[in-house]
């Protein structure tokens, strides 16, 4: 869905008139917050956020599995496998899946690090474990209270912060940001602005740390744009976030298309893309998320090919504090299960 521009403006009469709906949703995953969650047997990190939309979860997802293989953990990642037909619990194979039967997010991290996709999320547990693993990374489902958390670490952009910090439907929130901040272990601001920081020093008042971080793109996707003029296209969260880092790299846009979360790319849709920038000399660059979306069984369709995949990771501005954060979390978290086992 394409998020409603009211939702991030300060006064919006349409904000107002949906109150009540949202006084009710949020009162109900209010009381979801304050479930119990069921316990793993090893220690659970989350990653998620505040609000819908887009604000660097993946790559801070990747950046915590590097981090904790650092540290000599075997990681797997639990996804619900939003946008995908399969229930799971299923091993993701990139060899044999698309995003259709898993969703765009886990094809993505499935290279990298193994990944389990189960929609209701405690029905991945056995088959994560079964996987060797010492801890578990769930991508998303901080609101989601089945599993309990040993820590959750909330990724929130610095340039469009919660928007009307109103809960859903009247604004972005999922859930009344109060039981939502109580329950975060440590936040994470990405890029550069000023609109997170009324929820980051919430989170501060509370003694958790807020970290810096910043996208850093790869410098063979800029190898690859250098000096051409291109067609920026993208369905994710915040594609506008995704056209400014390119002209920050300094490529020039000539255009750009911005679509739908996760939306499902039709056949005419890409080719009417190509045909544009064929005609005027343009180079069609995306995320890879999207294009993770447009592989089939077969891989990436030939006519794809000339679409340029921009990838990016996410660095920390102080990686000795965050290292320091994960390894006292997985301290913390078995030394309590093992108090429990007594």
């Amino acid at each position: 869905m394409h998020e409603p521009a009211f939702w991030y403006r300060p006064s919006s009469w349409t904000s107002r008139l949906l109150m009540p709906l949202a006084a009710l949703y949020g009162a109900i995953a209010g009381r979801r917050l304050q479930r119990k969650g069921f316990d793993a047997g090893i220690p659970v990190l989350c990653v998620g956020n505040y609000h819908l939309g887009g604000a660097g979860k993946t790559p801070t997802v990747l950046a915590l599995v590097r981090l904790l293989r650092d540290l000599g953990e075997t990681p797997v990642v639990l996804s619900r496998g939003y946008g995908g037909r399969l229930r799971g619990p299923v091993m993701v194979d990139p060899t044999r899946h698309v995003a259709l039967d898993v969703g765009d997010e886990p094809l993505m991290l499935a290279p990298t690090v193994p990944v389990v996709v189960a929609r209701e999320r405690i029905d991945g547990l056995a088959l994560a474990r079964s996987q060797r693993a010492s801890v578990i990374v769930m991508d998303d489902g901080f609101q989601n209270p089945t599993i309990a958390k040993d820590a959750s670490l909330i990724v929130i952009d610095a340039s469009r912060g919660l928007g009307n910090a109103c809960v859903f439907p009247a604004g972005p929130l999922r859930a009344p940001l109060p039981p939502q901040v109580e329950r975060t272990d440590a936040l994470i601001v990405v890029g550069e602005g000023s609109a997170a920081q009324p929820v980051a020093a919430a989170v501060a008042a509370r003694g958790r740390p807020v970290i810096s971080a910043h996208l850093k793109a790869d410098e063979a996707s800029l190898a690859l744009l250098r000096g051409k003029r291109v067609l920026a296209f993208a369905g994710i969260g915040d594609p506008e976030r995704f056209f400014r880092m390119l002209c920050a790299c300094g490529i020039e846009v000539a255009r750009q298309r911005p679509f739908a979360d996760h939306h499902p790319f039709s056949k005419s849709e890409i080719e009417g893309l190509i045909a544009e920038a064929n005609r005027d000399a343009l180079t069609l660059v995306t995320t890879e998320k999207d294009l993770a979306r447009m592989r089939t069984r077969d891989g990436l369709p030939h006519r794809l090919r000339e679409i340029a995949p921009f990838a990016v990771t996410l660095e920390i501005d102080d990686a000795t504090e965050l290292r320091k954060l994960v390894s006292n979390w997985l301290f913390k978290a078995r030394e309590k299960k093992f108090r429990a086992r007594d």
